[in-house]
């Protein structure tokens, strides 16, 4: 089975007096890559968060969103009536001292001063508290690990189409094969009668064909491309986090259709290596997002 990186997934849930928010996303990553962005209340727990995440998402660069609203009608923050004071009280005085002039809008400077909102009391989360938010965030994974599925399906499909026309582009070398070997020969040989006066050793000639022959013979990156689309195949469908590993195999086919088209020699087969290196590519690009 195959799964994508890509994935995303939220859940949520009322909590005693508020309503918890859990929003997870993720994208393609060599390695696990958590940023969190969690609610003041739960922030003790980040690191056991991204243990869970590290643990069920493997691989990804993951973005954890936790937060939570009131729903009892709590008041907000009030505001520090002597800190909003001892500003003003200093503002008034560096203006005296300076020369210049005072703020216009009090509020718009005040409010992006630090300390003007009275600290709640920090809040103890029980063990029965927690357990219930960590059910929230264990269903949003399993959202997103659902959607990365379904994404890892869609994956698959282009997969398999681009190895099928591989396969087959492979198969059509086959009739140029005999005729390219054909032709090299009738070439060298029509050559070498054009030189007129020349002797030479018949039988070095033939012993000579033969090795450059061999030189161009693509039997061997034939069956290993072959073998390398078969494995590429029994990978897929083995066990999830096999991204990496497909990876591999890619390069290993690109290796060989790169040989293919250099010993081609001949404009037939160095089109279908061309049409072999385009799927190879959209395969590239997929590998990249799987898990």
């Amino acid at each position: 089975m195959l799964l994508s990186m890509t994935g995303y997934g939220k859940a949520e849930a009322i909590v005693g007096d508020r309503k918890i928010h859990v929003e997870i996303k993720s994208l393609n990553s060599k390695n696990i890559d958590i940023t969190t962005h969690i609610a003041t209340t739960y922030f003790a727990k980040d690191l056991e968060i991204r243990g869970y995440l590290t643990k069920r998402l493997s691989r990804g660069k993951v973005d954890f969103n936790l937060w939570t609203e009131s729903v009892s009608g709590a008041q907000a923050a009030g505001i520090n009536t002597e800190t909003v004071g001892a500003y003003v009280d200093q503002i008034k005085s560096i203006s005296s001292q300076l020369h210049i002039d005072e703020p216009h809008d009090w509020w718009s400077v005040i409010s992006q001063l630090p300390g003007i909102t009275q600290q709640a009391p920090a809040e103890e989360v029980s063990d029965e508290e927690w357990q219930q938010v960590s059910d929230i965030i264990t269903q949003a994974t399993d959202r997103l690990i659902d959607f990365r599925k379904q994404e890892g399906a869609a994956v698959r499909l282009k997969f398999d189409t681009s190895i099928d026309a591989i396969a087959q582009l492979l198969a059509e070398v086959a009739p140029y094969e005999k005729a390219r070997i054909e032709r090299i020969r009738g070439e060298i040989v029509a050559g070498l009668k054009q030189l007129d006066g020349v002797d030479y050793d018949h039988n070095r000639l033939e012993q000579e064909m033969i090795y450059y022959i061999e030189k161009l013979d693509i039997n061997e990156e034939k069956q290993r491309l072959a073998n390398h689309l078969r494995y590429f195949r029994q990978t897929m469908d083995g066990d999830p986090g096999q991204g990496k590993k497909l990876g591999f195999i890619s390069q290993e086919m690109g290796r060989e259709i790169n040989t293919l088209g250099s010993k081609s020699n001949q404009a037939d087969m160095q089109n279908l290596v061309v049409k072999m290196k385009d799927q190879l590519e959209q395969i590239k690009e997929q590998v990249l997002n799987v898990l």
